[in-house]
């Protein structure tokens, strides 16, 4: 145990370095680009990926990126509370301004605004000279994820711990995907790091809400139920599911979607 991290700090340590073994996030050399959103979870990640630096085996540099957007609540506070949080870790950082709400200034897709949020991303990864750019995604979100696509998109996918793009030339990597959520609150309240800095507006009404809580009641009778799920990407019996959707051709889904209205995508 780490004396200079808390019981639950070196937990999520731990399985922090076991993703990192089991996929090969983290490699000598490596320059990081941290997305920092102001959240507890990518908060926490650049924290502890600062602390394990004092130990790890490979070198590796570090950089922080908030992305605001003009999609927000009235009380952000990111810019001022970010710049302390990351001077006091010691590590370089930089901010930078989108716009993503409509013609009309009232409002705007999560897919939108997450897409933009990743293109600035990747060009400042590209500007500062990264390899790779770390996202706070953990357990839980992976769940989410899987189960929406599989409700609304019909498609089995989710989030990989590493996910290459562009040849090669730059790599996602998902260092808190063996961490749960609850676990990730917990550090986050030892660590004293603000509940709520800002919260995005539509975060109450959207579908991943919504499944948040549709998990939560499963729970109630199988408490094991969001473990299972993510254990199943990994366990996939390709002898019992030798189907075919709908028996239709994608040109024939596409069809059926148009007739119905229904639009396969979510919020």
């Amino acid at each position: 145990m780490r004396a200079s991290l808390s019981k639950t700090g070196n937990y999520i340590s731990t399985r922090i370095g076991r993703a990192i073994q089991d996929y090969k996030l983290i490699e000598d050399k490596d320059k990081i680009l941290v997305a920092v959103s102001g959240g507890k979870d990518s908060m926490s990640l650049l924290k502890l990926l600062n602390e394990r630096k004092k130990w790890a085996p490979v070198s590796y540099e570090l950089m922080a990126m908030h992305v605001e957007t003009d999609f927000r609540c009235g009380g952000c506070v990111h810019t001022k509370m970010l710049k302390s949080f990351f001077e006091g870790l010691g590590v370089k950082y930089c901010f930078k301004k989108i716009r993503v709400l409509d013609k009309k200034k009232k409002n705007t897709s999560c897919f939108w605004c997450s897409w933009n949020r990743r293109k600035a991303l990747f060009m400042a990864a590209d500007k500062y000279g990264c390899n790779k750019v770390a996202l706070g995604h953990h357990q839980d979100d992976i769940v989410e994820t899987l189960l929406l696509n599989i409700f609304y998109h019909g498609e089995f996918s989710a989030m990989n711990p590493r996910q290459e793009l562009f040849g090669g030339k730059l790599t996602i990597i998902r260092p808190l995907c063996y961490v749960e959520e609850s676990v990730m609150r917990k550090f986050a309240k030892e660590s004293d790091f603000p509940s709520q800095i800002c919260r995005c507006p539509n975060s109450d009404t959207s579908k991943r809400k919504m499944m948040k809580n549709f998990i939560s009641q499963i729970e109630k009778d199988c408490p094991h139920a969001k473990l299972n799920v993510f254990r199943s990407v990994s366990r996939i019996k390709r002898d019992y599911i030798n189907i075919h959707g709908t028996g239709t051709s994608s040109a024939d889904d596409a069809a059926v979607f148009s007739a119905s209205g229904v639009v396969p995508c979510y919020m």
